[in-house]
């Protein structure tokens, strides 16, 4: 019961607290930390309260360059559950409102404390207040698709084992954003296709299709893994048209790594570049 105040090793303790004794959630101005934080947290809910995020624009823009949380964020924001939307004037600390409790949080070295107050005049000033701004708040436009959609699609679209290798890659993985802090979506779709003996066509389609990337980014990104002796192609004959790639790993250790293997092999491989 948020009621005191709280202490804890992590922002993520804090956030779950607050989520179990809320109907409904007002989040202002959160760190990257807090945001990354309250996705993970959201998403470990059966039955998760309406949280609304009020945030500067760099920081949404900065933690849902992430693919891991972004794609996450994007079936919370789908079900309804989840809205992010511009702070333009944000206040000094960062604040967890509903209509019982308000929670400033402040970080001290290893610990996170969630200063509490449960005083109704303010508490309903501090509602009314962050709520008003919500309303005329720019919306934060999210481009990444649910990853629930994700899944879904490459299932249907592509095929079991690539889906199950997709998901195996992104356990693997902190972090998803690609220039060097761990792989990004489109490297991460075209080595798990690649390792599957798949069209080129049939992943960037699929890829374009649910809003992925553009087939152009697609054929970018392979041209780059192909420069680095990642990937490798063969042509594939068609009825009618110009024969259709297929891809293949273009290096034997990226052949012989095993799936929890392979993040780790491609990444060697980059730096090695």
């Amino acid at each position: 019961m948020v009621s005191q105040n709280l202490l804890e090793s992590d922002v993520e303790s804090i956030l779950e607290t607050a989520l179990s004794d809320a109907e409904e959630l007002v989040v202002v101005n959160p760190s990257h930390e807090t945001v990354r934080a309250l996705v993970a947290s959201m998403g470990d809910f059966e039955q998760v309260p309406v949280v609304n995020v009020l945030a500067e624009e760099r920081t949404l823009k900065d933690v849902m360059d992430d693919f891991l949380v972004a794609s996450a964020a994007a079936d919370l924001i789908e079900s309804d559950s989840l809205t992010l939307r511009v702070l333009e004037d944000p206040p000094v600390n960062s604040l967890l409102i509903s209509t019982d409790f308000v929670v400033s949080l402040a970080t001290a070295g290893s610990q996170v404390a969630g200063l509490t107050t449960t005083e109704d005049a303010f508490v309903t000033d501090a509602y009314e207040h962050y709520t008003d701004q919500w309303e005329v708040a720019k919306r934060f436009k999210l481009r990444t698709p649910p990853i629930s959609r994700v899944r879904e699609t490459l299932d249907r679209d592509i095929g079991e084992d690539v889906r199950a290798d997709f998901d195996a890659v992104l356990d693997s993985l902190e972090t998803a954003r690609g220039n060097g802090d761990g792989l990004d979506e489109v490297t991460i779709s075209l080595l798990v296709a690649a390792k599957n003996g798949e069209l080129l066509y049939d992943i960037s389609k699929w890829g374009e299709d649910i809003g992925l990337a553009s087939k152009a980014t697609f054929s970018r990104t392979k041209t780059q893994l192909e420069d680095q002796g990642l990937i490798d192609t063969e042509k594939v004959p068609i009825d009618v048209g110009r024969p259709r790639l297929r891809l293949k790993f273009g290096d034997d250790r990226l052949i012989e790594a095993d799936i929890s293997e392979l993040v780790a092999v491609t990444q060697d491989l980059l730096e090695s570049e």
